[in-house]
């Protein structure tokens, strides 16, 4: 039974220097027609089922003004939603105001990702950002003041020329802020990106592996549990949405760019917005085999820092999962452990944890 749903808006305030996406500068008519055609996928696809998490994300949702805002949230009222349901909409810190917080508040809304990435002025120029540090402590504040407590907020690293004590310094400023939730990213340069035509490049692995390494110590002695290889959280804030994902579950993806799970078939919807406005929705889409599924589960069941739960392993998929070859023999050699519940990576590990999960493909 599906019950997670994830809706794309594809709008951004201005160009980026990291996202293919930001093509998509905020036009209200390109708007109109997007929340239009949104609705008629949403309508041709969702079953009635009882959701219990949304994700609206970006893009930037937030550069939607107050009518655009009401013209999406009318079509989520097409959805059948849980009274408890977890309800997250990504925000750009530049494009938050009073009047949409409280609209978002009044909506259901419940939780805010909040992409703040750096308070260093030199890399947000870098990133063609334009918040600086008073205007993230104002809106915090703002944010925290209408009522939402449950907030994620992302930090970035890995800039040319950043350095350690840049890093403690950005950790030191997003400890103050006292969210219960942060997502860390090392900048990676995609093709297609600004920063990859402009060929910058990506900084050298020793110093990502120490940034990581700093960020993990710090959050971990500020109270945050380490669940995900990119997320912490106070205890009983972990997303539940992207739990979705790491559990291998079925959920649906709306919109331009949205990948999706329905019926063990794996879908990416197009990325071209024409292509989208003319109902050529799905770019691409493949039926799993079990062999797929169980292949999944690892790739994503272990990112999570506790692993996966063997007996729920075997309920899934009918087989124990010590039955597998490759989790024996990663086991013998220490780079899985197990206890009485799961099955996870090592903790020395979890940097390098591609290089364990690419046993699991093929």
């Amino acid at each position: 039974m599906i019950k997670s749903v994830y809706i794309h808006i594809p709008f951004c305030d201005t160009i980026c220097s990291y996202c293919d996406f930001c093509k998509y500068i905020k036009n209200s008519k390109w708007i109109d027609s997007y929340l239009n055609e949104l609705e008629c996928e949403i309508k041709s696809k969702y079953k009635g089922e009882v959701i219990e998490t949304l994700y609206i994300g970006g893009g930037t949702p937030s550069s939607l003004n107050l009518d655009e805002l009401k013209k999406l949230f009318s079509i989520i009222k097409t959805f059948n939603l849980d009274k408890n349901i977890e309800f997250t909409f990504e925000c750009n810190i530049e494009s938050l105001d009073y009047d949409k917080l409280k609209f978002l508040y009044e909506n259901n809304v419940n939780r805010l990702s909040i992409g703040i990435q750096t308070f260093n002025n030199k890399f947000l120029k870098y990133l063609n950002r334009n918040h600086n540090e008073d205007m993230i402590k104002d809106k915090i504040s703002m944010i925290k003041s209408i009522g939402f407590t449950n907030i994620n907020i992302d930090l970035m690293y890995g800039y040319k020329n950043q350095t350690l004590n840049d890093l403690n310094e950005d950790l030191n400023k997003f400890l103050s802020l006292n969210i219960p939730h942060i997502s860390t990213y090392s900048l990676i340069l995609e093709p297609n990106t600004k920063l990859y035509i402009e060929k910058e490049e990506n900084i050298d692995e020793d110093l990502d592996f120490e940034m990581y390494e700093l960020i993990c110590k710090r959050l971990k002695e500020n109270g945050y549990k380490h669940y995900e290889i990119s997320n912490f959280s106070k205890e009983g804030y972990q997303s539940k949405h992207n739990l979705t994902y790491w559990n291998n579950l079925e959920y649906y993806g709306f919109g331009v760019g949205a990948s999706g799970y329905i019926d063990s078939i794996r879908y990416d919807n197009t990325r071209g917005l024409n292509n989208y406005l003319n109902k050529k929705y799905i770019i691409e889409s493949h039926k799993l085999e079990e062999k797929e599924k169980i292949e999944n589960e690892f790739i994503l069941g272990l990112r999570k820092i506790e692993g996966i739960n063997k007996d729920n392993f075997k309920l899934k998929y009918g087989i124990s999962i010590k039955s597998i070859d490759v989790v024996n023999k990663l086991l013998k050699c220490g780079k899985l452990l197990e206890d009485d519940n799961n099955i996870y990576i090592n903790p020395k590990y979890i940097y390098t944890s591609n290089d364990i999960l690419i046993n699991f493909i093929n």
